[in-house]
């Protein structure tokens, strides 16, 4: 897999997160200067479908409670890529880690934010190849 093509998947998506981009869950603590924040799953859904890989799923923590689930990517050359690990504040930790299946046609939650998204990550990728 081409690290330039991962990089400008990853300019691209950063470009293109907005607070109409983030999952409804995570609007309370979605803001400009945290552009990740609340992005994973849709994010992880885009960047499979551009660079391939798996989608990979783990849970937040703060302490002992559990407060979340985070999604990333395994890359076909066995590489894990978060494009949104920085959302997570200091007592937030992400463990785990299970290969899940792909929704065949989209994601159900969050299917405009996806659609959004994708559509403006697609117009960078071209404005910027």
């Amino acid at each position: 897999m081409s690290g330039t093509r991962t990089e400008a998947v990853g300019r691209a998506l950063r470009r293109a997160w907005g607070r109409d981009t983030c999952d409804p869950h995570d609007l309370p603590d979605w803001e400009p200067g945290n552009p990740a924040r609340g992005q994973c799953g849709v994010t992880a859904l885009i960047v499979r479908e551009l660079l391939g890989g798996e989608l990979v799923l783990g849970e937040v923590f703060v302490g002992a409670e559990k407060v979340g689930h985070h999604y990333w990517n395994r890359l076909p050359d066995g590489r894990d890529v978060d494009f949104t690990a920085d959302q997570f504040r200091p007592e937030e930790r992400v463990t785990g880690g299970l290969v899940q299946e792909v929704p065949t046609g989209g994601p159900l939650r969050c299917r405009e934010q996806y659609e959004l998204l994708r559509a403006r990550v697609l117009a960078q990728l071209a404005a910027h190849p």
